[in-house]
C-alpha cells in the first residue's frame, strides 16, 4: 500500500471515529452520585428563578419589586474603607508597589489586625487566622479537609451550605420522606427554645455546624448556651464549626461575638467569618477562618496543619486589592464606618419587626441580627411567599427552604434601602398574606 493511500485510509477512519463521537448522547464518565442526592436547586437561585418568572409574566410590575430576600448588602462601601481598596489597586500600577502572588494564608499585617481587632478578648494569634474569599468558600474547604468519613450535624432550620456540602462530599445517605438526609444529624431548634437545640437530645456527631447570630432565624445564642455547646463538643471529642458572619450586629452587652470567648473552645472549635456584612464586601469577597493551634485530631496531629495544606493547594490567596480594603475596615476610621452601616441595617430590622406586629404575628430576630423570622401560625411558607410576591411585589424567603424546621416561618432581610423596608411594610400590612390557604 502506498503511503499516500494509507494516509487517505487513516483520514477516512478518523472521520468515522469523529462522527461516532459527535453522535454520542453522553460522555463515558459517570456522574458523582452524591450530586444526584441534592434536592432541587440551591435555595437562593430558586428564589431568583421564581422572581424572574413573575417578572416575565408581569412585566409591568418589574420596577415595583422590593427584595427582602437574599442577605445581600445594599449600602455603598464607606469612604475610608473604599480608600483602602483604591490604594491597593493603585499600588499595582507602580513598580515599587506592585505585588503578584501573596501568601495563601493572607497578608501578615491583615492576619495580625484581625487577631488583635476581632479576638482581643481571646488568645487567638495571627498565625491561626487564614484570610480567604469568604466564609461560604471556607465551609467548602473545611469539608475538603474533613472528607467523606465524618458524621456532620446541622441546625434545623439551617443555612443550606452546611447541608449541601455535606451531601456533595459523600457524608450522607439518601434523602428521606421529610427531605432530610440519612447519616446527617439534624439538631432541631424549636421556637420555644429560642431556636437553640436541646443538646441532650442530639446524637453525637464528629462535626457540629452552628451559626450565631443565626441565618435564617436571627436568633442569638447566649453565653450560657455557647458554654453548653462547647462543653458538648469537648465531651464528644468533636469539632464545632462556628459561623460568626453576623457577629458585628450583636450590640447587647455580655453576648459573645466569637466562640473563642468561651473557655475551652480553642480545643474544639473552628470559626469562620466574613467582611461581607461588616462593610458591604458581598461582591468584593473577603473573609477568614480561625483554626487554633491547640485543636488536634485523635492521633495528635494538628487540624491547623491540614487546613493550611488545603489552603496552599486549593487557593492562591485573597486579592491583594481586597486585602488592602480589609486593612482599612479594621482601622479606627473603618470601624466607625462599619458601626454606622450596622446601625442602618438594624434600623431596617426594627421596621420589619414593626411589620410583623402589624400582621399580629410573633417573630424572633432583628435585635442583634439583620434577619426577622416570622411565625406564620402554621401556614405554608412557600404559599405565603407566593402571595406576598404576587400581591405586593415583595420578595421574602420561605422558612421551608432552610429545612423542615423552617416550615411555617418567613424570613425578612434588613439588607435593603430604608425606603424599601418602609414601603414593603406599607404594602404587606394591607393584605391578607394567608389568602387562599
Amino acid at each position: 500500500v502506498r503511503v499516500a493511500d494509507l494516509s487517505i485510509l487513516v483520514a477516512a477512519a478518523m472521520k468515522v471515529v469523529l462522527a461516532l463521537a459527535l453522535s454520542a448522547e453522553a460522555l463515558n464518565v459517570a456522574r458523582n452520585p452524591n450530586f444526584a442526592k441534592l434536592q432541587g436547586g440551591y435555595l437562593f437561585p430558586e428564589i431568583g428563578r421564581r422572581r424572574s418568572a413573575f417578572v416575565a409574566a408581569n412585566p409591568d410590575k418589574a420596577d415595583k419589586i422590593i427584595s427582602l430576600g437574599i442577605g445581600d448588602t445594599t449600602k455603598p462601601i464607606p469612604e475610608h474603607i473604599l480608600s483602602g481598596l483604591v490604594e491597593g489597586a493603585s499600588k499595582l500600577g507602580t513598580q515599587e508597589g506592585y505585588s503578584g502572588y501573596g501568601a495563601e494564608q493572607g497578608m501578615g499585617d491583615l492576619r495580625q489586625r484581625i487577631a488583635e481587632s476581632c479576638y482581643a478578648n481571646t488568645n487567638i494569634k495571627a498565625d491561626e487566622v487564614f484570610v480567604s474569599d469568604g466564609a461560604k468558600c471556607d465551609i467548602a474547604r473545611l469539608q475538603i479537609m474533613f472528607g467523606s468519613g465524618v458524621t456532620s450535624a446541622v441546625q434545623d432550620p439551617s443555612y443550606p451550605v452546611y447541608v449541601d456540602t455535606s451531601v456533595m462530599f459523600g457524608q450522607t445517605g439518601e434523602v428521606d420522606a421529610n427531605g432530610q438526609f440519612n447519616n446527617l444529624v439534624y439538631m432541631k431548634c424549636p421556637k420555644e427554645n429560642n431556636f437553640f437545640p436541646h443538646l441532650d437530645e442530639v446524637p453525637r456527631a464528629d462535626v457540629y455546624y452552628f451559626c450565631s447570630p443565626n441565618n435564617p432565624t436571627g436568633a442569638v445564642a447566649t453565653k450560657a448556651q455557647l458554654e453548653e455547646l462547647v462543653a458538648r463538643a469537648l465531651k464528644d471529642g468533636s469539632i464545632l464549626v462556628f459561623d460568626a458572619a453576623y457577629a458585628p450586629f450583636i450590640k447587647t452587652p455580655g453576648v459573645p461575638t466569637s466562640i473563642f470567648e468561651i473557655p475551652g473552645a480553642e480545643k474544639c472549635a473552628i470559626e469562620v467569618n466574613s467582611f461581607s456584612k461588616y462593610a458591604g464586601f458581598t461582591g468584593a469577597r473577603l473573609g477568614w477562618t480561625v483554626v487554633p493551634d491547640a485543636l488536634e485530631y485523635s492521633d495528635g496531629s494538628k487540624v491547623r496543619d491540614d487546613f493550611n495544606r488545603v489552603m496552599t493547594t486549593c487557593f492562591n490567596g485573597a486579592s491583594n486589592v481586597i486585602q488592602s480594603g480589609g486593612m482599612a475596615c479594621l482601622s479606627p476610621e473603618g470601624k466607625k464606618e462599619i458601626d454606622s452601616l450596622i446601625d442602618y441595617y438594624l434600623g431596617n430590622a426594627k421596621i420589619l419587626q414593626g411589620l410583623a406586629d402589624d400582621l399580629g404575628l410573633d417573630y424572633i430576630g432583628g435585635d442583634d441580627s439583620p434577619y426577622v423570622f416570622v411565625d406564620l401560625k402554621g401556614h405554608s411558607s412557600w404559599d405565603t411567599f407566593s402571595t406576598i410576591l404576587e400581591e405586593c411585589q415583595v420578595v421574602t424567603i420561605p422558612g421551608a427552604g432552610f429545612g423542615p424546621g423552617g416550615e411555617g416561618f418567613l424570613r425578612f432581610s434588613a439588607f435593603a434601602p430604608r425606603e424599601a423596608c418602609e414601603e414593603a411594610r406599607r404594602r404587606i400590612s394591607q393584605i391578607d398574606i394567608f389568602k387562599g390557604q
